[in-house]
């Protein structure tokens, strides 16, 4: 989409986004990890009903697309954190802007 037209293209900045997010974890994995670093198995915790591999998956892939960090600390046992990059720090008032029209506009 450009500045003046709302047709779709497949390169357009709405089309990058959504393949960005895609997934059905992203976003609450973004929001939970804006308020500090996180581990592994504490990210697990508070999703259980995510399982291991589509945890790491969905970790993995905003990894990639670089809205997340993975830093391994060099101890025993291994200790792997993840925190919001730069960039995922950018996306983070869009995130919230959903979650307030979410709050006000959703009834559960």
């Amino acid at each position: 989409m450009t500045k003046n037209t709302k047709y779709y293209t497949p390169d357009c900045g709405l089309a990058k986004v959504q393949q960005m997010l895609g997934g059905k974890w992203k976003l609450v994995l973004l929001w939970y990890l804006s308020e500090k670093p996180r581990r592994f198995g504490e990210i697990h915790r508070c999703f259980p009903e995510i399982t291991q591999a589509m945890l790491t998956k969905q970790l993995r892939e905003l990894e990639q697309d670089k809205l997340i960090h993975r830093e391994v600390f060099k101890q025993v046992p291994p200790k792997v954190e993840y925190s919001l990059t730069d960039l995922g720090l950018k996306f983070f008032p869009i995130i919230k802007a959903m979650n307030d029209w979410g709050e006000e506009n959703l009834e559960d």
